[in-house]
C-alpha cells in the first residue's frame, strides 16, 4: 500500500511538471502596460497623448486583438500589431486594463 502511494503522488508530481506554465496574469500584464502603454495612456490608464483606457467599453479579446493585429481604424501606433508584444503579453495587458477603474 505505501509503495502504491509513493507511485501515485510522484507520478503526480511528474505530470504537474510537465505542464506548460500558467499564462501570464494581471500583474504581468500590469508590467507590460507600465513599459509599452503608460506613455501615451497614462501610468494608471487615464489618458495622456493617448485616450484614457479606465472604464474602456473594449472587451479583453478585443484589447488583445489591437495590441497583436492592430486596426487600420485607429491612429498609430496601433493601426499595426505593437513589436514585441506576444500573444500572451496582450492577454495579460489587457485583462489588467480591464481592472482599471
Amino acid at each position: 500500500m505505501r509503495f502504491r502511494s509513493l507511485f501515485l503522488l510522484l507520478t503526480g508530481v511528474a505530470l504537474l511538471a510537465s505542464l506548460k506554465p500558467p499564462p501570464a496574469f494581471a500583474q504581468d500584464g500590469a508590467a507590460t502596460f507600465k513599459t509599452k502603454c503608460s506613455a501615451c495612456h497614462g501610468a494608471e490608464g487615464q489618458g495622456k497623448i493617448g485616450p484614457a483606457l479606465k472604464g474602456t467599453s473594449l472587451s479583453a479579446d478585443d484589447i488583445a486583438n489591437l495590441l497583436t493585429k492592430g486596426d487600420d481604424a485607429k491612429k498609430p501606433p496601433h493601426k499595426k500589431a505593437m513589436n514585441g508584444v506576444s500573444d500572451a503579453d496582450a492577454k495579460a495587458v489587457a485583462e489588467f486594463v480591464k481592472t482599471l477603474k
